[in-house]
């Protein structure tokens, strides 16, 4: 199963992002496990200087802009 970590501190670029990717989720109907990461310590721990920032399996994809739902599907690919 994958993981998919939002890195943000609560924005609305972040809840926005969130909201994207578990309604793809939904959508495709694929096993996935979602963690929002909020502290900033952790969120530094990946090198990410924008946020929203997503990180599938620990590797950092996507950062600084709110994906297209064809982004998340790629992303999950």
């Amino acid at each position: 199963m994958k993981t998919i970590k939002i890195l943000g501190t609560g924005c609305p670029k972040c809840k926005q992002t969130e909201s994207i990717i578990k309604d793809v989720i939904a959508k495709v109907g694929i096993e996935v496990e979602v963690i929002k990461v909020e502290d900033i310590q952790q969120i530094m721990q990946y090198n990410v200087l924008s946020t929203p920032a997503i990180v599938v399996d620990e590797v950092v994809k996507m950062n600084g802009k709110v994906p297209t739902n064809r982004e998340v599907i790629t992303l999950l690919s």
